[in-house]
């Protein structure tokens, strides 16, 4: 059923009502001269085909004016009964009840991440983002698909991922970033310029099925443009090459058993770490966690740090640690708190 069109429908059969029911009591109260309360008592009960009889005894114009009142008003409240009724027994009321439901909590989403596209790589995409625990939003044109999301228990968006509106519905504003993963680079160059327009600021990441479409995307505002076909290919000449080193770094990141974590952390404007050297952050006493990499604005990656490295605001750190140890390492960050006094480190 096309639940706004089945709404307009009822607003204007309850507008009728209201009007049959006016007219009616008006009509008594101008015939038979009847107080409004008696007069809309008839007017329901004759509407209603109750059969209680007559209040008082009615004139011939007040006969003739019951006449047209059962013919006019019966059949629509008969009508309107049966419309609500459909809609009772259709589960229709109960969808939109869940619709609307589902929508508060959306709009109550922040800084959580907008998966496009809910095909193969889509699917895999949200149950990662569940299993750590991440608030995200499913944006789809396929009615099927959104179900299925839906069914899995993720907000889902039924609508084209480059229509600023279905955007603006998944929550772009309040966003930490967006994932572009439907089957065609030309789809995903579309989504990707209308969120770079819409958020400047925000992370776009983007699947890529051809290599000569990367540079498009890139040009579109994504952040990082992903190809599985290259992923996938380098991963299995790592397995047959050095298979130990895969399954060991795979345990490493993903296993919640174990104790060792790795995380990326950006040093905010602000932060008790912003325009010091790795040196004098003395990351290692304060916090425990080991720097593996840092990444300076502007600059290559570095994966063999020294003392004399700068943390200029912007910097990102890969870092390694228990979850204690990178906790302290996100005060120190995010909010520039001294949270760990110089030589002690956290428990673990």
């Amino acid at each position: 059923m096309d639940y706004p069109l089945f709404r307009r429908r009822l607003f204007v059969l309850l507008g009728l009502l209201a009007a049959i029911l006016l007219a009616g009591t008006g009509g008594y109260v101008t015939l038979e001269g009847w107080s409004p309360l008696d007069a809309f008592y008839m007017t329901v009960i004759t509407l209603t085909t109750v059969g209680f009889g007559e209040l008082y005894p009615l004139s011939a114009a007040g006969r003739i004016f019951t006449v047209m009142l059962i013919v006019s008003g019966v059949g629509l409240v008969a009508y309107a009964t049966s419309t609500v009724a459909q809609m009772l027994i259709s589960g229709e009321l109960q969808a939109e009840i869940l619709a609307r439901r589902r929508q508060r909590m959306l709009e109550q989403l922040h800084n959580h991440h907008i998966v496009c596209g809910f095909g193969r790589m889509g699917q895999h995409i949200a149950t990662e983002l569940r299993n750590q625990q991440k608030d995200f939003v499913v944006v789809d044109n396929d009615p099927a698909a959104v179900e299925e999301a839906r069914r899995r228990g993720y907000f889902a968006v039924l609508g084209d991922a480059s229509d600023e509106e279905v955007l603006a519905q998944a929550g772009i504003m309040r966003a930490r970033s967006l994932i572009a993963a439907i089957n065609s680079d030309a789809g995903n160059v579309f989504i990707v310029l209308t969120a770079r327009a819409m958020r400047p600021d925000l992370i776009i990441v983007s699947r890529v099925n051809y290599d000569d479409a990367e540079s498009k995307l890139r040009r579109a505002g994504a952040n990082e443009v992903i190809s599985p076909y290259l992923i996938g290919g380098r991963r299995m000449v790592h397995f047959v090459e050095r298979p130990g080193v895969v399954r060991f770094l795979d345990e490493l990141m993903q296993s919640p058993e174990l104790e060792l974590w790795i995380e990326e952390f950006e040093i905010q404007p602000g932060s008790a770490l912003a325009g010091k050297s790795l040196g004098e952050a003395e990351l290692r006493n304060r916090t425990g966690v080991n720097v593996l990499a840092v990444h300076c604005p502007g600059q290559s990656i570095s994966t063999q740090p020294d003392v004399g490295t700068s943390l200029p605001p912007g910097t990102k750190l890969i870092a390694q640690g228990t979850r204690a140890q990178l906790q302290a390492l996100t005060n120190m960050v995010r909010r520039g708190a001294e949270t760990v006094r110089k030589g002690e480190k956290p428990d673990g």
